[in-house]
């Protein structure tokens, strides 16, 4: 498969970058310039899964800290996309080249991942930040990942994670997805909603822990993202990883989520913006 992304350099990185932590049991995020990539790890049988892919020239980070983690000859066995976009697949290329693994993702993701059907391109108008005034410049052509990719089983089962159960999330693109599991309530967001402002530069940088919205520049639907962020508030999660930010847990989550979901017109919805109405 081609890396369309080889000669890309998106120069943006927060002060965690490559500072990994453990959330819940067998839950371990890994920060890679601005966006999350997770591994989940079943107790049960010791297998692995990568959930998202990362910045682009980010391979070596995650090949890096997996081989710390699980050992040289301990591959996971699938890696799965919370959704298509570039700074979730910008090492997915390589990292499948280098595991030989399988890719999931939900079924309305897949004009995105074969080659099909490009995103829109990030929207200036929405209010927000320098990061949202540059997004037309980021890449938004779909990738092709061939026989790699696999829709995910229609059941909302995780393959080789029998504890976990994905739940359609659309808004911020039409097959998002999150991961839930149920017996202590660990939620892995995506994008869903995202725990740092992402479309200011600075607090991207810094990593100002605040709940927020989608990143407002690719969200496309914004309705369906409301209806998506009152269906995990019901939901009543102890700890979440989103794709963007800091973890959030305990009562902290659970007071802003629940605004979130009350308030989301006003706390993640644009004034303005090319999808906003």
């Amino acid at each position: 498969m081609e890396n369309i992304y080889e000669d890309r350099v998106i120069p943006v990185t927060s002060i965690t970058s490559g500072i990994g932590q453990t959330i819940s049991d067998g839950v371990y995020y890994l920060p890679t310039q601005i966006v999350n990539v997770i591994y989940i790890t079943d107790p049960k049988t010791n297998q692995w899964v990568l959930i998202d892919a990362g910045m682009p020239r980010s391979s070596q980070k995650i090949i890096d800290e997996a081989e710390q983690r699980f050992g040289d000859d301990n591959p996971p066995k699938a890696i799965l996309l919370t959704h298509g976009h570039f700074d979730h697949v910008g090492s997915i290329t390589d990292l499948v080249n280098y595991w030989n693994v399988p890719v999931y993702a939900h079924s309305l993701e897949m004009p995105y991942l074969t080659g099909k059907q490009s995103y829109p391109k990030g929207d200036p108008t929405v209010d927000g930040g320098l990061i949202s005034e540059v997004s037309p410049l980021f890449p938004n052509h779909s990738i092709d990942l061939e026989q790699h990719v696999k829709p995910l089983p229609e059941n909302n089962s995780v393959p080789f994670l029998p504890d976990w159960t994905w739940i359609h999330t659309p808004g911020h693109t039409k097959g998002h997805i999150s991961l839930f599991r149920e017996k202590d309530k660990t939620l892995v967001a995506g994008d869903a909603f995202v725990t740092v402002k992402q479309e200011s530069l600075y607090k991207v940088m810094t990593q100002k822990l605040e709940i927020s919205g989608p990143p407002k520049y690719f969200t496309t639907d914004w309705d369906a993202a409301w209806r998506s962020v009152k269906k995990l508030n019901k939901l009543k999660p102890s700890v979440a990883i989103t794709g963007h930010g800091l973890p959030m847990s305990g009562d902290t989550l659970t007071n802003e989520l629940d605004k979130l979901s009350t308030d989301f017109d006003s706390i993640a919805i644009p004034e303005h913006g090319r999808f906003v109405h």
